[in-house]
C-alpha cells in the first residue's frame, strides 16, 4: 500500500529542517577527530623531546653512581648504592637465559619494533572488555626495559581520575621509550640489557649476580631449570623468591619450562623431566653490606632522605623522584668524624664492662621466666610470646612459612583478597578461645574494621580448621628447628673482631642476642643545633636496631623541665627549701584530670621527714619535690608547654595518645621519649634558653652540583634567660664532684635518670659546646639489672659521657673548646644562688656551692664488670626475687 503523499512531504520538509544539525554534527566530529589526533600528536612529541632520559645507563649499569653520606670534612661516612653488579655482554649470556626469557616475555621478540600490537589487542579485549586476568600482560621485554629508566610509578593518595591519566601517560611514554630502544639498539642488546638491569633481591643486581647469589656459579653455567627459576623471578622476585617461597618458584619454573618446550627450545622428554627437579639452594648466599664508618646514623637517614626527596622542590628537573642508590647524590652532614670516633671508643669501653656486669647477675637466671612479688601470670606470657614473635620474624622462620601456608595463601587471596599472616592467625584463635577478642581488637586501635570483616569469615569459612592445623604443624617446626643446634657467628665483646664462631641453637642465640644492652648516644653542638655524633647501638651487623628516635621511659632525666617551669613562673630560687615528706594531688585538682587521689612513693620507698632544698632534691631525684612543684602549678599544661617549646610535641599524636600525658605523674618521668628529643630539650639549657631544632644534614647536591636541599636552622626563645641560668646552675651541682666527671676541664652539669625496675638508665650531660643524650637498657624492657646499685643512670649511661667528653679534651685534633664556659647574663637575675644570703619564712639549711652530695653508689666498674674495692657476692636482691627456671 502506497504511503500517503501528505506524509512524504512532511517527512521531506522535517528532513530538510534537520540538515543544518547533521551537517553539524559531522563538522564537529571530525573537528574533534581531529582535534584528538592533533592532542596525541603534541603528546607524543611532548614526551619524546622531554620525557625521555639517557639511555646511557642502560648501556653500562658501572654509570649508576652511589650516593655518599659525607662528615663536615669531606670524609665518607657511608654510601648507598646497588652493589653485586658485573654486566654480561650478550654473546657471554647462557642460552638457556635467552630462552627461556624470550619464550616466556615476549614470544614474538624478534618480529616487532618495541610493541606487540597483538598483545596490545588481546590486554584490550580479554583484560581489558572481557575481564580476564588470566590473559597475561602485553608488555615486551623491550617495555619492561623502558620501565626501568623510570622511577614515578607511585599512586599512592591519588584519585581514581588522576590515577588513571597518570597510566595513560605512563603507558605512552613506554611505548614511545621503546621504540625508541628498537631504534637505537640490535635485539641482542637489549636482551643483555634487560637481563643486567634486573633486581633479583637479596643483592643480586643483574643476571651474573643473580647466578653467584642463588646457584654459587657463573651464568654461563646454569642448568636449563636453574635458569628458568631465575627467569620465573622477573615476573616478581619478592613473590617468586625461591629461598622464601620454594613452592611458588617451582611452579612459576613450570610455567617458564612448558614456554620453552611450547616454543621448540627444549623436547617433551627434557621438559617432563625438569619440571620435577626441586630447586636446589643449597649453595645460596645472600651478600650483605655493614662497612659504613656511621651505619645507624646512614641506616635512619635514609628515612630522612625519603621524605625530603619526596617533596616537589627537591626533584629532578624533569619531575621525576632522585634514587639514592643510583644518582650519584651527595649529603653533606653536620657529622663530625673525631666526635664519631671517641663516641663510639666511650661506648664500647663501658659497655664491654657493663655487659660483663650483666651477665654476671643474671647466670643461672632466665629473663623470661623470672619472677618478683609484682610479676602476673600475664607478664611471663607476655615474655615469652615476644620471643616467639622474634623468631616468627626471622629469615629462618619465614624461610619455612611457604611449606605449610603457600598453597593456603594463595587461596585465601583469591576467595577473600586477604593475605594470610601469622598475626591474623593468632588474632583468630583468640576470637576462638574467648568471643568478642576480635572488636576489642577494634575498640583497642591493633586491628582495623576491615581486617575485623575478614577473620569473621574465615572463621566461620570452610579453610579455618585447615589454617589451624597448618599453623600448629608449622609451629612444631619452628620449635625443632630452633633448638637444634648448629655452627653459627655470634657477637661477643670478648673477640677484638667482636664476633665469634660457636655452636648454639638458633633459640639460644636469638636468647644470647636479646640479653645483650643496647645504647643510644646522641651529641649536639647546642650554639649551632648541629648533629656531631650518632650512635645508635653497640654493634650494627648483630644489632642493626636504632635508639636514636626510640620511645623510651625518661625518668628523672624530665624533672629538670619541672624544676625549670617553677623557676620562670614563680622566680622560685634553688635554695627554697621543702619538706620531704607524702605529697597528694588529689582527683580532679584545680586543673589536673587525675580521677583518683595520687601519692607517690620516693624510690627508697621512704621519707626524710626533713626540709630539704630544690638543688639538693634535684639533685637526689627526690620524687615528693617533684610532686610538691607540680601540685603549686596547679595543672601539667605549664610543664608540657614548656616541653613544646624545647622541641617535644605535646600535642595529641596520630595514635590518640599524648606524647607527654596530661597526668601529674610526667613530673617523675612516666612520658616516652626519644634520645633525639631529649637531646634537643637539654640543648635548650646550654644555649641561654633558645631551643635550636637539631639538625643532621647540611645539604644534598647531585652529582652535577645542583643543590638538591639545604637546611634552615629553626630555633625560637623557650626560657626566660635568668631561669635558664638558675638551671644551669642546679644541673652543675647535680654532677658536681660525680666520679668520672669530677677529673674534666670542661664546665659540665647533668642529669642521670633510672626507671621503674631499672629498665632504662639515661644521662643527659650539658657542656657549653656540647649536649650528649644517652639510654642504655635492654631492646626487651625486662633485660634489666635486678638492683638501683647496678641499674640506676650514673652507673649504666654517665660514664659513657664522662669518658667521650675524657676522649675529646685529650685530642688536641678534636677542636673541642674545653675552656668554654656557661655565660651568665647581664643584671640583676632576680633570683638568689647563694644559699648562704637566702632567706625564706623558716631558715633554709645553708650549703656549700661546690659540696658534693655523694651518689649512693659508685658508677666504676672494673674490666669483667666487677666493682672496685668490694668482694664479688651473690647479685642484690632488692625485690625479693622468686627464681623459676635457674640453675
Amino acid at each position: 500500500m502506497n504511503e500517503p503523499q501528505h506524509l512524504i512531504a512532511l517527512k521531506a520538509a522535517l528532513q530538510e529542517k534537520r540538515q543544518p544539525l547533521y551537517r553539524s554534527i559531522i563538522r564537529w566530529t571530525w573537528r574533534l577527530l581531529a582535534g584528538g589526533v592533533v592532542a596525541v600528536a603534541i603528546l607524543f612529541l611532548t614526551i619524546n623531546f622531554t620525557a625521555i632520559p639517557s639511555f646511557r645507563e642502560l648501556e653500562d649499569p658501572s654509570l649508576s653512581l652511589a650516593s655518599e653520606v659525607l662528615a663536615n670534612n669531606g670524609e665518607v661516612l657511608g654510601r648507598y648504592f646497588t652493589e653485586n653488579r658485573v654486566p654480561v655482554a650478550y654473546e657471554d649470556l647462557s642460552p638457556h637465559l635467552v630462552n627461556a626469557l624470550i619464550a616466556t616475555e615476549d614470544e614474538r621478540f624478534r618480529e616487532h619494533c618495541g610493541i606487540d600490537a597483538r598483545a596490545v589487542a588481546r590486554v584490550i579485549f580479554r583484560t581489558i572488555l572481557l575481564r580476564d586476568q588470566s590473559a597475561g600482560g602485553g608488555s615486551t621485554i623491550t617495555q619492561q626495559l623502558a620501565k626501568m629508566l623510570y622511577s614515578d610509578r607511585d599512586f599512592s593518595g591519588m584519585g581514581k581520575m588522576r590515577k588513571t591519566t597518570k597510566l595513560i601517560y605512563m603507558k605512552l611514554r613506554e611505548w614511545i621509550t621503546a621504540v625508541k630502544l628498537e631504534r637505537s639498539y640490535t635485539k641482542e642488546e637489549i636482551l643483555a640489557m634487560y637481563l643486567n638491569q634486573f633486581n633479583f633481591i637479596n643483592n643480586a643486581y643483574g643476571i651474573h649476580a643473580a647466578a653467584e647469589v642463588y646457584f654459587g656459579k657463573n651464568q654461563a653455567d646454569l642448568k636449563i631449570e636453574e635458569a628458568a627459576l631465575l627467569i620465573g623471578m622477573l615476573q616478581n622476585p619478592s613473590y617468586f623468591n625461591p629461598v622464601r617461597y620454594p613452592e611458588r618458584a617451582m611452579k612459576r619454573r613450570w610455567i617458564v619450562l612448558y614456554q620453552m618446550y611450547n616454543n621448540g627450545f627444549i623436547t617433551k622428554e627434557q621438559f617432563d623431566k625438569l619440571k620435577v627437579i626441586p630447586p636446589d639452594m643449597s649453595r645460596f648466599k645472600k651478600v650483605t653490606f655493614t662497612d659504613d664508618r656511621a651505619p645507624y646514623l646512614c641506616a635512619e637517614l635514609k628515612k630522612d632522605l625519603a621524605a625530603i626527596l619526596d617533596a616537589p622542590e627537591c626533584r629532578r628537573p624533569d619531575g621525576s623522584k632522585y634514587n639514592i642508590y643510583k644518582d650519584g647524590l651527595k649529603i653533606y652532614t653536620t657529622i663530625d668524624p673525631v666526635y664519631q670516633q671517641h663516641a663510639e671508643a666511650a661506648m664500647q669501653e663501658h659497655m664491654k664492662k657493663l655487659q660483663a656486669r650483666f651477665f654476671q647477675v643474671w647466670k643461672g637466671r632466665d629473663p623470661w621466666t623470672y619472677r618478683n612479688r609484682e610479676t602476673t601470670a600475664r607478664e611471663i606470657e607476655i615474655r615469652k610470646e615476644a620471643l616467639w614473635d622474634r623468631i616468627r620474624e626471622s629469615e629462618r622462620y619465614q624461610n619455612l612459612r611457604p611449606k605449610y601456608f603457600d598453597a593456603l595463601t594463595d587461596r585465601m587471596q583469591r576467595k577473600y583478597n586477604f593475605e594470610l599472616r601469622d598475626v591474623d592467625i593468632k588474632r583468630m584463635l583468640e576470637e576462638e578461645a574467648k568471643a568478642g577478642s576480635i572488636s576489642q581488637m577494634v575498640a583497642d586501635g591493633t586491628a582495623t574494621v576491615e581486617q575485623a570483616a575478614a577473620y569473621r569469615r574465615i572463621l566461620n569459612g570452610p579453610e579455618w580448621q585447615e589454617i589451624k592445623n597448618q599453623y600448629r604443624a608449622l609451629q612444631a617446626a619452628a620449635k625443632k628447628a630452633f633448638e637444634t643446634k648448629v655452627d653459627m657467628t655470634i657477637f661477643s665483646w670478648d673477640s677484638p673482631s667482636l664476633e665469634k664462631r660457636t655452636v648454639m641453637s638458633p633459640m639460644d642465640s636469638l636468647r644470647y642476642h636479646r640479653m645483650h644492652l643496647q645504647c643510644g648516644i646522641l651529641a649536639m653542638d647546642p650554639t649551632t643545633s648541629e648533629i656531631k655524633a650518632w650512635v645508635g647501638g653497640i654493634n650494627f651487623k648483630h644489632f642493626q636496631f636504632d635508639h636514636i628516635r626510640t620511645d623510651r621511659q625518661v625518668g628523672s632525666t624530665f624533672k629538670p623541665f619541672v624544676y625549670a617551669t617553677a623557676v620562670a613562673q614563680q622566680s622560685i630560687s634553688p635554695c627554697f627549701s621543702v619538706y620531704d615528706q607524702p605529697v597528694t594531688i588529689s582527683a580532679r585538682y584545680q586543673n589536673f584530670t587525675n580521677i583518683t587521689d595520687w601519692t607517690p612513693k620516693n624510690s627508697n620507698n621512704t621519707y626524710s621527714g626533713l626540709r630539704m632544698t630544690l638543688k639538693e632534691a634535684l639533685k637526689n631525684s627526690v620524687n615528693s619535690i617533684s610532686t610538691y612543684l607540680m601540685k603549686q602549678m596547679g595543672d601539667t599544661e605549664p610543664v608540657r608547654g614548656l616541653c613544646n617549646n624545647m622541641g617535644i610535641d605535646s600535642s595529641l599524636g596520630l595514635n590518640g595518645r599524648y606524647r607527654i600525658p596530661k597526668q601529674p605523674s610526667i613530673c617523675l618521668g612516666v612520658a616516652d621519649l626519644t634520645v633525639w628529643e631529649m637531646t634537643g630539650a637539654y640543648a635548650t639549657f646550654a644555649n641561654k634558653g633558645i631551643y635550636g631544632k637539631p639538625y643532621v644534614i647540611k645539604e644534598i647536591r647531585d652529582k652535577n652540583g645542583r643543590r638538591v636541599y639545604s637546611s634552615l636552622p629553626e630555633e625560637h626563645p623557650a626560657l626566660p634567660p635568668n631561669a635558664n641560668y638558675v638551671m644551669l646552675q642546679m644541673l652543675k651541682y647535680n654532677v658536681a664532684g660525680a666520679p668520672g666527671i669530677n677529673t674534666l676541664k670542661s664546665e659540665v652539669g647533668g642529669k642521670t635518670g633510672t626507671t621503674q625496675h631499672q629498665t632504662d638508665g639515661w644521662f643527659m650531660g650539658v657542656t657549653p659546646r656540647l649536649v650528649v643524650g644517652t639510654w642504655v637498657g635492654g631492646e626487651d624492657r625486662w633485660i634489666r639489672f635486678l638492683s638501683l646499685s647496678d641499674g640506676q643512670g650514673s652507673r649504666m649511661a654517665r660514664p659513657i659521657f664522662a669518658g667521650f667528653i675524657n676522649r675529646l679534651e685529650k685530642d688536641p685534633k678534636s677542636g673541642y673548646d674545653f675552656n668554654a664556659r656557661f655565660v651568665r647574663p647581664s643584671g640583676d637575675l632576680g633570683i638568689e644562688l647563694d644559699c648562704a644570703n637566702y632567706t625564706e619564712g623558716e631558715a633554709a639549711p645553708t650549703q656549700d656551692e661546690e659540696e658534693f652530695y655523694p651518689d649512693i653508689y659508685n658508677d666504676q666498674l672494673n674490666e669483667d664488670g666487677t666493682v672496685p674495692g668490694q668482694k664479688q657476692k651473690k647479685p642484690d636482691d632488692t625485690f625479693g626475687d622468686q627464681l623459676e627456671g635457674g640453675n
